[in-house]
């Protein structure tokens, strides 16, 4: 199991404790938001389709769907977002991506900086880590619901994926970033519940660490992940078969 895939299933676990706190619904929000900003019709607009798949994965209510397209498009206040990319190394040399959509991109540096200093961690200028990963489409799926890789396997490359990953408590179905709609949507089609579907920053190669090196690495990408302005954190940090963040 690769760090990668670790790593996305602790973020899976916590993302779920954190629905509870409303941060998940914000997040998918502002994602909407930025994507509604090249037009608010779905049917024309492949990222639209993407965010709106997402935001019903964490069960944001239709109404807030439908308010984040309008603020997107201009129509109501509120969809004045910018998306930056930050791009630096943790402990233990690994690299770290950290997506932002903000309406205030001095604060944003900011927080950024003070929590890569904060936590023994460096920010590099842009461009710097962001070679070492590629951005594909991850459709993750809950193995209890579905627990035979085989016929996972099977409907994934039916529907266009290019891979399943085994994660550990779920499947990591991965696509090209063009194919992401159309496996998403035939996945659909066949009434497939997903966990999350979403464009994410793969890492090419991992950087294996031990315990103690994850450990801080996970209170940077935690604390990263608390920023207001955070939409997602990416290492290619290949944890211990037995790490745990809460140990």
């Amino acid at each position: 199991m690769s760090g990668h895939n670790k790593w996305a299933n602790i973020r899976l676990r916590k993302g779920a404790q954190d629905a509870k706190r409303g941060k998940v619904f914000t997040k998918v929000a502002k994602e909407i938001i930025i994507a509604a900003k090249s037009g608010g019709d779905p049917a024309g607009n492949a990222r639209l389709r993407s965010a709106i798949a997402a935001a019903k994965a964490v069960n944001l209510p239709k109404d807030r769907i439908e308010a984040a397209i309008r603020k997107g498009t201009g129509q109501d206040a509120g969809g004045d977002l910018s998306e930056i990319i930050y791009e630096g190394y943790g402990t233990g040399g690994v690299a770290i991506i950290v997506e932002t959509a903000t309406d205030n991109k001095n604060r944003t540096v900011a927080d950024v900086r003070h929590v890569f200093t904060k936590y023994g961690g460096t920010m590099g200028e842009s461009g710097s880590v962001s070679f070492q990963f590629d951005r594909l489409g991850v459709i993750t799926l809950d193995k209890e619901k579905y627990p035979d890789e085989e016929s996972v396997m099977n409907m994934a490359l039916e529907a266009g994926a290019d891979d399943v990953q085994d994660s550990g408590d779920t499947w990591e179905v991965r696509t090209a970033m063009g194919d992401f709609n159309t496996v998403r949507e035939a996945l659909e089609g066949q009434g497939v519940e997903m966990l999350e579907a979403q464009l994410a920053m793969v890492p090419r190669i991992l950087v294996p660490v031990d315990a103690e090196t994850a450990q801080k690495l996970f209170r940077i990408t935690d604390a990263m992940e608390e920023l207001d302005d955070v939409q997602n954190v990416y290492t290619n940090a290949d944890l211990p078969d037995d790490f745990n963040p809460e140990a």
